[in-house]
């Protein structure tokens, strides 16, 4: 099972390192179907490769000055607190309903991307006070829904975002950014908790280290705004149907 997991894990960290996410929203569910167990192995090493998958990317992005770091810091300080409060809360939420939630949490996120991938990026950002506000607000909560749902929380941010002004490569480029430390902060609250499986993590880490490096390279060069957009929705829609038919179909 740990091969076939470094193999998926090899081909979704170059799909989702061209979308500024981690790739755990995938990961988690894999993990999942390959036997091992929800909490306390899918999770914890899902947002281990998350962190790992955008902090390879970002080593991309910086040097093509993608990320806007100074308008980031807001959200990493806000979602840095929230996932380590979400990946406490996890032990007290039964698996089925933490299924659900990253379900639905998924269709949201698709069909948002979906409905605005014809749609050009906005050309003026919101005022500064609001966006420090949203990004603050909205990092808090994401990061416990990051921790909570084993996610880094890049399918939030990147909305969150692309609604304030920011144009789609650079949203996705800083998300990878932003996504680095609620990663690692909620992979931090469920190794406090017990919660690994080294063997799965050091094997996976290796085949996600080389799939982010050729994703970012791609969507750096190749990739347009309207096509991460569309990738971003179908992927995410896909995986939750998937998710949810498991449980009730």
């Amino acid at each position: 099972m740990v091969i076939w997991a470094c193999i998926i894990v090899l081909g979704l960290s170059f799909i989702f390192s061209m979308l500024g996410l981690g790739g755990a929203m995938l990961y988690v569910p894999v993990f999942h179907w390959l036997g091992f167990d929800f909490k306390t192995e899918a999770i914890p090493t899902a947002l281990l490769l998350n962190g790992i998958t955008v902090l390879s990317a970002s080593i991309v992005y910086f040097r093509s000055k993608m990320v806007d770091i100074r308008g980031a810091i807001p959200l990493v300080i806000s979602s840095f607190v929230g996932a380590p409060l979400g990946a406490y809360i996890t032990q007290y939420v039964p698996t089925r309903i933490l299924i659900v939630l990253f379900a639905i949490a998924m269709l949201f996120a698709g069909s948002k991307m979906l409905i605005s991938s014809g749609q050009k990026d906005r050309e003026e950002m919101v005022s500064n006070k609001m966006r420090i506000l949203l990004m603050s607000v909205g990092g808090f909560l994401i990061g416990i829904i990051a921790g909570l749902l084993g996610i880094g929380g890049g399918f939030l941010f990147v909305p969150l975002m692309l609604a304030i002004g920011y144009p789609t490569k650079k949203a996705a480029a800083t998300s990878a950014f932003v996504v680095i430390f609620s990663s690692f902060s909620g992979f931090a609250g469920h190794i406090a908790e017990g919660h690994f499986n080294w063997m799965l993590m050091v094997s996976t880490t290796i085949a996600v280290i080389i799939g982010a490096q050729i994703g970012a390279y791609v969507m750096k060069e190749k990739m347009k705004a309207k096509w991460i957009k569309q990738m971003f929705g179908v992927v995410l829609l896909l995986v939750a149907f998937k998710m949810l038919a498991k449980i009730y179909l």
